[in-house]
């Protein structure tokens, strides 16, 4: 379709490189070790965690091979609103758009939380200059906002060496723990693997890959993304499951498979065990350095899940679903308003809970990135079921890559989805009952979204129709 001036987003931007760098920065692997793999041992299968892992990585790869079909017939920066709008129909796409929207933005204002309270903590130990957390946070979405106007081959070269960065710290623990004991191959036994509670580590982990998904956002910018972005796909699947899976099971070597979950659970409160297994096999300065780099870790999540959701923002607002203004870009491809509107949504609402003196880690961190993580789920699965459904309006002979492969990771990210459901209290880390509520807001959207879409099917036909012609190429002869 013929773009507006300042209305089309920076082609040919990105190859796989780039986007495998926004999709891990969003990852954060460090953070996913401090943090989930953390939680993963010492309230899911204790030793056993990185057989969890694993079963994720199977269960994304399946679910990647209809995605790679799907991306390589559809173009556009809606990302999986526009797979769900071919598979469900416009309303589902639309119903798709608003949970994209939600999950994305709060997750951006979590991200300000974690990035603010753990800057806050380390810059204080080691320099003893201490700013409030949200004086950090909001400096970083500023920094971010900023980054991200420089447009998107910007964002990837700054994520790319910042990943680098997590990636060699993870890599050089790992090798300490390796050469000092090996890496113990019990993790991988049914005892261990079936140890405490296996459906709460396949849920945490599965929070581990949160940010793959991010993918086909960019394919628009991307160099030939019929091609860049299915390889894209599977790499980012398979390096987030290696680096999270390895470093696990170094983590859980470390501790001794059959102590890990007792071990896990001692640091718990404190949320130090990856440091101090860091402190025991590198060495002080080193624990630093990995401290450090958690900051740049939780600031490059913060930028790639600031693109990510303005992307969002900008595909609605193309659409009319949202102002038209959301979809004005700046020359460099970069999204304007809905970075301005995206940037101070998250700045504005962590604001509030500033003002009102609550500590971040116990009330703005688990809501946000708790009901953020259970929007990006339940999208992840909403995606998978419209690839089947796709596919087989159109009968596709090749039931391998359209419908078992798919079909087969739309059932596993339904058990997590309802896994994520039932344990919300563990994927949010709270028992506040406003918080426990919040899944209750994806019920919201898609009340909104029927209503909604009835509206436009009425009294805007053009917007609704819109829905689909949006979509930027769509190759209904490819296969």
């Amino acid at each position: 379709m013929t773009q507006e001036p300042h209305s089309a987003l920076h082609r040919d931007a990105l190859g796989v490189a780039g986007i495998v760098f926004l999709v891990l920065a969003a990852v954060a692997p460090l953070t996913g070790i401090v943090v989930v793999a953390a939680l993963a041992i010492a309230l899911g299968n204790g030793g056993g965690t990185p057989v969890s892992f694993l079963i994720v990585s199977l269960v994304l790869l399946l679910f990647a091979v209809g995605y790679a079909q799907m991306s390589r017939q559809l173009v556009n920066a809606g990302g999986f609103y526009a797979f769900v709008v071919k598979g469900l129909g416009r309303t589902g796409g639309l119903i798709a758009g608003l949970i994209a929207t939600l999950g994305y933005n709060f997750f951006v204002v979590g991200t300000i939380g974690t990035s603010g309270f753990f800057m806050q903590v380390v810059i204080a130990d080691l320099t003893g200059f201490d700013l409030h957390w949200y004086a950090w946070g909001f400096l970083s979405i500023v920094a971010s906002f900023v980054m991200a106007r420089s447009g998107i081959d910007f964002s990837s070269r700054i994520l790319g060496v910042f990943l680098v960065l997590e990636v060699l710290m993870l890599v050089v623990f790992d090798v300490a723990v390796f050469m000092r004991h090996g890496f113990d191959v019990s993790a991988f036994g049914t005892k261990a693997a079936l140890s405490g509670s296996l459906p709460i580590g396949l849920l945490l982990a599965s929070t581990g890959f949160l940010g793959f998904e991010a993918t086909s956002l960019f394919s628009e910018e991307a160099r030939n993304p019929m091609k860049t972005i299915p390889r894209a796909t599977y790499t980012a699947i398979i390096a987030i499951g290696v680096i999270l899976g390895v470093t696990t099971w170094a983590v859980v070597t470390a501790t001794g498979v059959e102590q890990a979950q007792e071990v896990a659970l001692k640091h718990l409160a404190d949320g130090d065990l990856v440091f101090s297994l860091g402190r025991s096999y590198l060495g002080d300065t080193m624990a630093v350095v990995m401290q450090v780099l958690l900051l740049v870790s939780l600031f490059a999540a913060m930028l790639a899940f600031h693109n990510s959701a303005t992307r969002y923002l900008y595909a609605l607002g193309r659409a009319r679903v949202l102002p038209v203004g959301l979809c004005r870009t700046r020359e460099n491809g970069a999204p304007a308003t809905a970075g301005v509107v995206q940037a101070g949504f998250a700045a504005i609402v962590a604001g509030l809970f500033a003002l009102a003196g609550l500590n971040p880690i116990e009330t703005l961190v688990p809501a946000m990135l708790g009901f953020g993580t259970l929007s990006i789920l339940v999208l992840q699965a909403l995606a998978a079921l419209s690839i089947v459904m796709w596919f087989r309006k159109r009968s596709d002979p090749r039931l391998w890559s359209t419908l078992v492969a798919p079909g087969v990771g739309f059932l596993g990210l339904l058990v997590i989805v309802t896994l994520a459901v039932l344990n919300f209290r563990i994927v949010a880390g709270s028992e506040n009952p406003l918080i426990l509520a919040l899944p209750l807001l994806l019920v919201l959207a898609v009340v909104v979204g029927i209503f909604y879409g009835a509206y436009l099917r009425r009294a805007r036909p053009a917007v609704y129709n819109g829905l689909a012609a949006d979509l930027e190429q769509f190759n209904v002869h490819g296969r």
